[in-house]
């Protein structure tokens, strides 16, 4: 599957540790209306870093004040509550295998980034990871109800962390944590990793949930919310 092999090349590739660009990060709201229209309003960051930021999701759903990491060490304006990542009123359609077999593998991808950014929370000083890995839980239920609106398996239940069934999430999981363990910057950069993989794999679900509209309008969403991730991460 196109998702594995994402996974692989990943791991293959190797993190290179970067060093972090000063400036801003980009406050992510999510997206609560099919259309993806959204209003955005925030306080001016002051020069240090720190900020805070508020929005307001288009739709039935609206976003709380967030704030976030900023790419030079400071705190700016961040992701957003995770609310309105449900299908809405979005048909239910149809699904092939394959498609099932990937919304497995997405749910428990989502564990391998809450689990690293969980670990990385209880290491380094910085919000960012905190943060992500509670936006990443919300992501996870996302994926819970359509998999339980198509009939899927959940591999995630009992989930124990660290622990994934599929070997290349397995792999990615432990190289990735071990990266991160060496340095903050180490595991900003394994989260990038982890967020332009999810990117990828997220643009080719949208492209190909051509009879399933529900899971077109989460995947969207999803991958709206892995862009401001990996901002938030410095990428």
């Amino acid at each position: 599957m196109r998702k594995k092999t994402m996974i692989a090349t990943a791991i293959a590739g190797g993190a290179v540790i970067t060093a972090l660009v000063a400036g801003p990060s980009v406050a992510a709201v999510v997206q609560g209306a099919q259309n993806g229209q959204h209003q955005q309003s925030g306080q001016k960051q002051s020069p240090n870093g720190h900020g805070r930021g508020a929005g307001d999701q288009a739709g039935n759903h609206t976003g709380g004040k967030s704030s976030g990491h900023g790419k030079a060490g400071g705190q700016g304006p961040g992701m957003g509550s995770g609310a309105g990542l449900d299908a809405g009123s979005s048909a239910t359609g149809t699904m092939t295998d394959e498609q099932k077999a990937e919304l497995a593998f997405m749910a428990e991808e989502e564990l391998v980034a809450h689990d690293l950014y969980t670990a990385f929370a209880g290491l380094y000083d910085t919000p960012v990871f905190g943060r992500v890995a509670n936006s990443e839980s919300k992501h996870l239920e996302a994926v819970r109800n359509l998999m339980e609106r198509y009939g899927v398996t959940d591999p995630t239940v009992d989930h124990v962390a660290g622990v994934f069934s599929d070997e290349s999430l397995q792999k990615l999981y432990d190289e990735l944590l071990v990266q991160g363990q060496a340095s903050q910057e180490g595991a900003l950069e394994a989260g990038r990793t982890v967020e332009k993989t999810d990117i990828e794999g997220l643009t080719a679900a949208v492209e190909g949930a051509t009879t399933a509209p529900d899971a077109k309008a989460v995947f969207t969403r999803l991958l709206e919310a892995s862009k401001h991730h990996l901002t938030a991460f410095g990428g």
